[in-house]
């Protein structure tokens, strides 16, 4: 049987299952403003967590970006596979196959605005704990996103800042 790049795609997003985005800041009083953008996985799709931690590996080798400590650049790449639009108090998300958004705090939106890039990790690794519309907090975020083990295995690419045109 001959599957199509629709029927795998759909697979994958099963197996993915949620996919969340989120935005945070260091304190800027401190010299941290650098805007982030962090997508992950729930681990709640079609077998579990160990499946969509393949299915998000999967994902970024089909869509070329490695994973590890390596910094990619797209902000001079105008065909990149991944943009990021912030418009209002929101930064939305978009990849072949998948589109998440989610609210930014205003320091954020400043950042990004100011400029005009925000650092994007996709962790190939669940995060159960951090559902949207729940508060993840400082030390949640950190434990996650601090993890030497979830940074060296996720993708890390600088991305641009896009807008609606009006």
């Amino acid at each position: 049987m001959t599957s199509t790049h629709t029927e795998s795609a759909a697979t994958r997003a099963a197996r993915l299952g949620t996919l969340s985005v989120l935005a945070w800041i260091g304190d800027p009083d401190e010299g941290h403003d650098v805007p982030y953008l962090l997508a992950y996985t729930l681990g709640d799709g079609e077998g579990g967590p160990a499946a969509a931690e393949a299915a998000a590996r999967e994902l970024l080798e089909e869509i070329k970006l490695p994973i590890g400590d390596e910094v990619l650049d797209g902000t001079n790449s105008p065909n990149f596979p991944i943009t990021v639009l912030v418009e209002g108090e929101q930064a939305a998300l978009t990849m072949p196959g998948l589109n998440a958004k989610c609210s930014a705090p205003p320091e954020w939106i400043s950042a990004a605005d100011e400029s005009g890039q925000v650092y994007f990790l996709f962790a190939t690794r669940p995060w159960p704990e951090a559902v949207p519309g729940r508060p993840v907090t400082a030390d949640m975020l950190q434990a996650f996103a601090g993890n030497e083990a979830n940074l060296t295995s996720s993708a890390h690419i600088v991305l641009p800042v896009t807008k609606l045109r009006k």
